[in-house]
C-alpha cells in the first residue's frame, strides 16, 4: 500500500514529480484537495485555511495577527460571533490536518504533496517521504517559464514560496522542511527530467518495500 509524500522548493519539480509518481503507481494524487476536506471539517471557507498555510513569517507580522485575535473579531467583538466567524487558531487547524492526512494514508496508495505530510506520517511504516531539489538558477527558470514572469518577480516569488514553506513547518511541526533527514530520498531535478525523477522515486520505493517484508520474513 504505497504512501508518497512529496515537497520540494518553488521551480524543483515537486508537483510534477508526484503527478507522475502517482499515474505511474496508479494511485490518487492529492494537493489543494487538502485545503477544501480541512476546511470542510471546519466548516470553514477555504481562505481561512489558506491563511493558516500562509503563517506571518516576521515578528511584526506575528505581532499583527496576536492583537487581531486579542481586539479584533476575535476580541470582545469576537464573542459574540458563531465559531466559524472567529479566527481560526492553531491547534485546531493542525488537529484537523493531522486527521486528514493520517485518514488519506490509512486509506489506501496515495501520493501527498506538502501540507506538513512528510512530518505528519513521519513514523508510518508504508510511507515513503521525498525531497525535490535544484540549483537556484535552475528553478528560477522553471519558474519564470511556468508562471510566465520576468527575472525580478520570478525571484521574488520564489524567495515568498521559500520563507511561507519554512515558516510553515517551523510553527507547526518544529522542524526544518529543507533538512534531508526528514526524507527517504532526496533528488536533484537539475539533469533528470521529472519523470526520470519518478521512476526513480517509485523504484526505491520498491526496494525500501522488498526490505520490509524480507526483514518481516526473517
Amino acid at each position: 500500500m504505497p504512501v508518497v509524500t512529496i515537497r520540494g522548493k518553488l521551480g524543483s519539480g515537486a508537483p510534477e514529480v508526484g503527478r507522475e509518481i502517482a499515474r505511474r503507481l496508479n494511485v490518487d494524487y492529492v494537493d489543494r484537495e487538502i485545503i477544501a476536506d480541512v476546511a470542510v471539517r471546519l466548516q470553514r471557507q477555504e481562505p481561512d485555511v489558506i491563511a493558516k498555510e500562509s503563517p506571518p513569517p516576521s515578528l511584526r507580522g506575528r505581532i499583527a495577527e496576536a492583537l487581531s485575535h486579542s481586539y479584533g473579531v476575535g476580541g470582545l467583538e469576537g464573542s459574540y460571533l458563531p465559531s466559524w466567524e472567529l479566527p481560526l487558531d492553531d491547534a485546531t487547524y493542525l488537529k484537523a490536518l493531522k486527521s486528514l492526512i493520517v485518514e488519506l494514508a490509512s486509506s489506501g496508495s496515495i501520493v501527498i504533496y506538502g501540507r506538513g505530510s512528510q512530518f505528519i506520517l513521519k513514523g508510518n511504516p508504508n510511507a515513503f517521504h521525498v525531497l525535490t531539489v535544484a540549483p537556484p538558477e535552475v528553478r528560477l527558470r522553471r519558474v519564470m517559464d511556468s508562471l510566465k514572469l520576468d527575472q525580478e518577480r520570478a525571484r521574488r516569488e520564489m524567495v515568498r514560496s521559500d520563507n511561507i514553506g519554512r515558516e510553515f513547518s517551523r510553527r507547526y511541526f518544529r522542524a526544518e522542511w529543507e533538512d534531508p533527514l526528514n526524507y527517504d530520498m532526496v533528488i536533484n531535478t537539475e539533469f533528470l527530467s521529472f519523470h526520470a525523477a519518478a521512476s526513480i522515486v517509485v523504484n526505491a520505493f520498491g526496494l525500501k518495500e522488498a526490505r520490509k517484508d524480507n526483514s518481516a520474513i526473517l
